[in-house]
């Protein structure tokens, strides 16, 4: 008997190795040539719409009749206005697409030299990121490039696919190109995938031979205040780190935090670069989108580790595009993780306390 989901986790390696392999691409071909700002959306958007027309390209063949909740519609490419931009996504899309197959690739999956999309195609492939998502029913959920300014810096990004049944997230696949593939040694090769499947494990894998290597179980080792470290954002605006280091004051921490971007953080925590992911919100009326946090919850489960709001309350992926009202993330292990809670509890009291 086939393992569970086992079809779904092949096609959404494959799906997101040629997302990779494309990123990598538009940050040396645009990136690395041209001068930007964070305002100039070229070589993000570039990435991001082509990446994502590649994903729900291939999804679309292999699981037609699943909805996907993506970050991006296609609105801007239609008309006149969007010719140039648009001309760059197509090209690249279906120079993704159109590839030599790999070990482990099927035809039928819409890929392979006689896989070209028009440029209508893809445009309705990119829109069908336009599911609101749901408590019932299946459905992916991708980022296609997670973590916009370590894309643009060179530096930690990762394109995120998940699959959600009845509000749970059951697969997750994250292509991470510029991680290290051991963190023991930082200037070494990159590039990794990681996997999960609820109830299968976690596993890293290579990002140049994903589907045929047998690859890596994560489990996230025991911590003592003395190898416990924190996971944070680069991006201040992303987290509020003056309260992070109140939390890791209180958990006697000593180690300084690692700071990345993207779910790149939920990666590290799932190999034991890392003790705690701790994402506490930075102001009022922010929502955590479900893309964000989909494939690296699931991914840190499965490598035996525990994920909740800052209240130690589960996720809900059921709510729609985000995860409703704001109280945070905070990922670790078992064996630390009722220990964070209670921190950030009292770090937040202490802060609410210094408001009066």
């Amino acid at each position: 008997m086939s393992a569970t989901y086992a079809a779904e986790k092949q096609i959404a390696i494959a799906a997101v190795r040629r997302a990779c392999v494309l990123t990598a691409s538009v940050f040396n071909k645009l990136v690395k040539q041209e001068t930007l700002t964070k305002d100039d959306k070229s070589p993000v958007t570039v990435g991001d719409y082509s990446a994502q027309a590649v994903i729900n390209t291939i999804l679309g063949r292999t699981f037609p009749q699943d909805p996907i909740v993506g970050e991006e519609d296609a609105a801007e490419l239609r008309g006149d206005a969007g010719a140039v931009l648009r001309e760059r996504i197509v090209e690249l899309a279906n120079e993704t697409l159109t590839a030599p197959l790999v070990d482990g690739e099927k035809e039928e999956w819409g890929l392979g030299p006689s896989q070209a999309q028009t440029a209508e195609q893809l445009l309705d492939a990119i829109d069908r990121g336009n599911y609101e998502g749901g408590r019932l029913g299946r459905f992916w959920t991708l980022d296609p490039i997670d973590g916009t300014k370590g894309f643009l810096r060179g530096e930690q990004y990762a394109v995120c696919l998940a699959l959600v049944v009845d509000a749970r997230v059951e697969l997750g696949v994250m292509g991470c190109p510029n991680l290290p593939v051991s963190a023991a040694d930082p200037t070494g090769p990159r590039g990794c995938i990681f996997v999960a499947v609820r109830g299968q494990g976690a596993f890293q894998l290579p990002l140049d031979d994903p589907l045929s290597a047998a690859g890596t179980r994560l489990t996230i080792p025991a911590s003592t205040p003395e190898t416990l470290n924190l996971l944070e954002s680069v991006e201040k605006a992303h987290a509020k780190l003056s309260f992070n280091e109140r939390v890791a004051q209180i958990l006697g921490v000593t180690r300084p935090p690692t700071r990345m971007d993207s779910q790149a953080k939920y990666c590290s925590l799932a190999r034991g670069d890392g003790g705690v992911y701790l994402r506490m919100p930075t102001g009022v009326g922010y929502k955590e989108k479900i893309w964000d946090h989909a494939s690296g919850s699931v991914l840190v489960e499965e490598a035996g580790g525990m994920i909740s709001d800052g209240r130690g309350q589960p996720l809900d992926f059921g709510l729609g595009r985000t995860l409703g009202e704001n109280y945070g993330v905070v990922g670790a292990g078992k064996d630390v993780h009722d220990k964070v809670i209670a921190a950030v509890l009292k770090a937040k009291s202490e802060e609410e306390a210094q408001k009066l």
